[in-house]
């Protein structure tokens, strides 16, 4: 007996999400240069990952 895709949770975990946490927002911002220590961590612009 095989079993169903749906139960499958392994691949589902590796999947992408499309929303981050705020450091890690923070880190995608320090990358591009757009995020000094010491800045506030509220109102942070949108970032693709």
């Amino acid at each position: 007996m095989s079993l169903h895709s749906s139960l499958k949770a392994g691949s589902k975990i590796a999947a992408k999400r499309n929303v981050l946490k705020r450091f890690e927002r923070i880190d995608i911002l320090k990358e591009k240069g757009k995020w000094k220590d010491g800045d506030r961590a509220f109102g942070l612009p949108k970032t693709k990952s």
